[in-house]
């Protein structure tokens, strides 16, 4: 009788170690470690590019260029990068020129303090050339006592130019002339005679480039001034009072 039983036990241990290896033979093979990059691969790419999409919807410019461009140059031709480079060029040119014109701005200067007795608003560009010691302020300035005035205004001993002198300038590419005077007090500084024309034609202008002599050496140069971020409206008016 025990014999029977063996073979009979031997035969189930037989069709179970069969089964085990048929199961074995017909599961999915494990992932390839090439097929584990491919798949943490998209997995990031849908990631940053869910960042992406965030960016856009809360109007972060910065940061969605800078995002996209890191999508397309990890993930060339991948579904994330066709996504972003049909967006991009457009939000990255808004964002080119909003720099720009914050960059612009930002060369402005704008005070309102007290001046000789009175009260003076001023918007101030400093020349972007030439650089260093031979930089010169362009100044509009309003005065309760004086008046409008508009001037360059350098370190000593300023400029050459006896009596009313003639400034070649060059607005956006196109030659203008315009007659400045040194103040007879003997400050560093070259006043414009026709304040209000110099101003009408700053507001419409980008780029102004003037011709100076510095008394010092009688060194020729030429001060150039990126005047389009210029904002009247932060100009502030104060008024006119009667002169001492």
């Amino acid at each position: 009788m025990k014999p029977v039983i063996h073979r009979y036990a031997a035969a189930i241990l037989c069709v179970a170690l069969l089964l085990v290896g048929c199961s074995q033979q017909g599961g999915a093979a494990a992932p390839s470690a090439a097929q584990q990059q491919a798949q943490a691969q998209a997995a990031d790419a849908a990631r940053d590019l869910d960042t992406y999409r965030q960016l856009l919807r809360i109007g972060n410019d910065q940061m969605a260029v800078s995002m996209g461009h890191d999508i397309i140059s990890h993930y060339p031709g991948g579904a994330a990068a066709k996504e972003v480079q049909q967006t991009l060029p457009a939000i990255e040119q808004r964002y080119t020129a909003a720099s720009e014109k914050n960059r612009l701005a930002s060369l402005w200067l704008y005070q309102v303090s007290p001046m000789a007795g009175g009260t003076q608003s001023t918007a101030t560009i400093v020349s972007s050339q030439p650089s260093g010691n031979d930089r010169v302020q362009l100044v509009l300035r309003r005065h309760t006592s004086w008046g409008q005035s508009v001037f360059l205004y350098g370190s000593k001993p300023g400029f050459v130019c006896h009596g009313n002198c003639v400034m070649a300038m060059t607005v956006d590419g196109k030659p203008v002339h315009i007659k400045v005077f040194a103040p007879p007090t003997g400050e560093p500084a070259l006043m414009v005679v026709d304040d209000k024309g110099f101003i009408a034609m700053l507001q419409k202008a980008k780029k102004i480039s003037m011709d100076v002599t510095f008394a010092d050496g009688e060194k020729k140069q030429t001060l150039v001034y990126e005047v389009g971020g210029f904002d009247p409206a932060k100009w502030a008016s104060v008024g006119k009072g009667k002169k001492k």
